[in-house]
């Protein structure tokens, strides 16, 4: 309710009657304001009222810009005609934007080739100019990669770890990773950040390790470490977190809002959740552990030492000795799935399924997803045999919850969680496009 609704209910009170003319005095008048005021505070108090308050016309500017390098970001290329019709901006506006992100240097602009009547609309693509690195500390390698802000992979390089790396380890590795390629970096290239993916509880806001079992790492601020070695941004989280918000983005969730993401590597079985469109992290952005949700009364112990959990049913290590693996990448390890043939290969893949199922069952009578989303080697599982799967889904669900559930295989392959790693600086980036810092490609010689 504002002035104006004020000064509407005076004139109809002057209308009916206007005996009130002479009494509605300068001083009833204010009266009259102190109360809208009070009602409007009010409104405001319980989180309501004008969302004008406490914004300019520079703020709504920044919002729009956001907006429209979110869409550009996740699209890879949009035309702007698209950016009109979904951003709900006029042509104008959306032309003055996105010259300003061009300004920037974070999109640039195409003619589209010509398939119809009229002018065709400008195309408006993520620049290749703009990257961030991606992390993954694992128990055997860490891998870093080069992504651009379209989501493109353009380079990555594992190093193999013969023992369990210490975090000082991990971090010192991936510091001179990052400086190899970016080295390689083309002129004019410009860095966000870093973001690192770690199988772990991970305090997000400052990057510290709580717990990563795998890897035996507690408390370690492993983000201002790398960020004291690369003189970079770095941000950290968890790797299954990290996962599910790539597939969101790019992979085979996207346009799903209710989504159960399940990602094992070699750290463990972590996920995901997103209900009505959000990502659950719960309290202290610990949520999603949906590896030690118990399935079994068996005490076969998960990471963590929790027992018979889906983590300690369902592990990547037991598939390792059947098939005779000291370690291997998830892409080596699919196809000893794909190519099981004898009895202790193919009895220990269904009863992992059959495992699989039972939790899987749970999170469909718990949240209700449109699609459930396996990363890491679940999906082998799933391609094994899915209709044991599914049918095991079926048999530990309630058909009210499961008649409509997608079950997929996860999009993006062993490129996964340098995407959603490197979503974590390109976050920052996108939220305020005009003020968050890029560093250039070629380092700054440190003064002796």
């Amino acid at each position: 309710m504002g002035f104006v609704a004020c000064d509407n209910i005076i004139g109809s009170i002057l209308s009916s009657n206007q005996i009130f003319e002479a009494v509605l005095t300068s001083r009833f008048r204010n009266l009259l304001k102190k109360w809208e005021c009070r009602f409007i505070n009010m409104l405001n108090v319980n989180g309501r009222g004008t969302k004008a308050l406490g914004q300019n016309r520079d703020d709504v500017r920044q919002h729009n810009l956001a907006t429209l390098l979110r869409m550009i970001h996740e699209a890879g290329t949009v035309s702007r005609s698209q950016l009109t019709t979904s951003s709900g901006l006029n042509r104008s506006t959306i032309s003055d934007l996105v010259s300003e992100l061009q300004d920037l240097g974070l999109v640039y602009e195409t003619e589209a080739s010509a398939t119809g009547v009229g002018r065709p609309s400008l195309q408006v693509s993520a620049s290749e100019q703009v990257v961030a690195f991606s992390v993954n500390t694992d128990i055997d390698a860490v891998t870093v990669a080069t992504v651009t802000l379209a989501g493109q992979v353009i380079a990555k390089k594992r190093y193999p770890t013969t023992n369990q790396p210490t975090a000082d380890k991990a971090a010192s590795i991936a510091a001179k990773l990052i400086a190899e390629m970016r080295s390689d970096l083309k002129p004019g290239t410009r860095i966000v950040g870093v973001g690192v993916a770690v199988p772990g509880q991970v305090r997000v806001s400052d990057g510290v390790i709580r717990l990563a079992p795998h890897l035996g790492w507690v408390e370690v601020p492993l983000g201002p470490m790398l960020s004291q070695l690369t003189s970079l941004p770095v941000y950290v989280d968890n790797d299954a977190s990290i996962g599910c918000v790539a597939e969101r983005l790019y992979g085979n969730a996207r346009g799903f809002s209710d989504v159960v993401y399940l990602f094992a590597g070699s750290g463990g079985i972590g996920g995901g959740v997103v209900v009505d469109g959000n990502q659950l992290r719960g309290a202290a952005g610990y949520a999603g552990e949906l590896g030690h949700v118990r399935i079994a009364t068996n005490a076969a112990k998960d990471f963590s030492g929790l027992e018979g959990t889906l983590e300690g049913m369902v592990r990547r290590d037991d598939m390792l000795d059947v098939f005779k693996l000291y370690a291997a990448t998830d892409d080596e390890l699919l196809l000893e799935i794909s190519r099981a043939k004898t009895a202790k290969s193919v009895k220990l893949i269904e009863a992992q399924i059959d495992n699989l199922a039972a939790a899987l069952g749970n999170f469909v009578n718990i949240f209700n997803p449109q699609v459930i989303i396996l990363g890491g080697y679940l999906s082998g599982l799933f391609e094994f045999n899915s209709e044991r799967l599914i049918n095991g889904l079926r048999a530990n669900s309630l058909a009210a919850a499961n008649e409509r559930v997608i079950v997929r295989e996860g999009g993006l392959g062993s490129n996964l969680l340098m995407i959603g790693a490197a979503e974590l600086p390109f976050s920052q980036l996108v939220a305020n496009p005009s003020a968050t810092q890029l560093y250039p490609a070629k380092a700054k010689a440190s003064k002796s």
